[in-house]
């Protein structure tokens, strides 16, 4: 569990450990390092964006089913923005159908409330941020302490660890770095919406990344060859030393993915032209035995 674990989050020149979502205010955070148990074998990440409670296309059957899929005890998730509508009278959609702000978040946080051991963080979507920029009030930050997970709007950078016996050796866990952020702006083809993710892969450096706000699926790998700093002497054909250290460039592969929505088609998607979308949010599997590596299931 996340809460008896303590959350470590690292900041340049200084560590902390928190046992709550309390403010702080020591500099930049880097991430957020989490223990999960040993005795998994794998872990299952399912992003959760684009819920658009209470949104009147929005699918609780589908959304139901993500939530179940939490039962699981390998499978984790998390908060990726744009869980309420949020809907204002200067934003697009419809103001008065909609319950407020307050209800949506209420019923979010109530939904959420059993899995909350299974929650590794959350990030604002552009929707909660429609009322944090009018009326200054922040309801992600509110559902986040009130689950007890790590929060920060922007985007949240997680170091999980899990397992046992990585590189067959005792006590060594299997650790990944996971990037998410809810994503921003515009775009028609699916290319066009992916390519943001992309972006985010040239400049913070982990071993996936999380993108929602399209509500399109879509995951790809990319491929980065890293240096390994350790050397050796290099020799000819004939065994000599030619004088020089080398080393080794090895490739590392990253997983960029877009997740999807729980939005049935209609609405101003369908005024504007944009296409159904796929209801069921993609699932990362992340090893905890034999070699490390990452699989999307879609």
């Amino acid at each position: 569990m996340l809460a008896s674990a303590g959350i470590f989050i690292y900041l340049p020149q200084r560590r902390v450990m928190i046992k709550s979502n309390e403010e702080f205010v020591l500099g930049e955070p880097l991430y957020y390092a989490l223990s999960l148990p040993k005795e998994l074998k794998r872990l299952k990440l399912l992003p959760i964006s684009d819920v658009h409670y209470k949104n009147h296309l929005f699918s609780n059957t589908h959304f139901t089913r993500a939530l179940n899929m939490l039962e699981d005890p390998e499978t984790y998730a998390v908060l990726n923005g744009d869980l309420l509508e949020a809907v204002i009278k200067t934003s697009k959609g419809e103001i008065y159908e909609k319950l407020s702000p307050q209800q949506e978040a209420k019923w979010i946080t109530d939904r959420l409330m059993p899995y909350k051991g299974k929650l590794l963080g959350m990030t604002m979507g552009n929707h909660e941020y429609r009322i944090f920029n009018s009326v200054g009030h922040d309801y992600c930050k509110d559902m986040a302490k009130a689950l007890g997970i790590p929060y920060r709007p922007e985007g949240l950078l997680l170091k999980i660890s899990f397992g046992d016996n990585n590189n067959r050796t005792k006590g060594k866990p299997y650790t990944y770095f996971i990037y998410t952020t809810h994503g921003y702006g515009g775009a028609r083809t699916k290319s066009g919406k992916a390519v943001k993710v992309e972006r985010v892969a040239t400049y913070i450096d982990a071993d996936v990344y999380i993108m929602s706000h399209d509500h399109v699926v879509n995951v790809a790998p990319d491929v980065y060859l890293n240096p390994d700093p350790r050397t050796h002497a290099e020799k000819d054909k004939d065994g000599n030393h030619t004088g020089f250290m080398i080393g080794s460039v090895k490739a590392k592969r990253k997983m960029l993915i877009k997740a999807g929505a729980f939005l049935k088609w209609g609405g101003y998607s369908e005024m504007g032209g944009f296409p159904p979308v796929d209801l069921e949010m993609p699932v990362i599997t992340f090893a905890g035995t034999g070699k490390p590596e990452v699989r999307v299931l879609v």
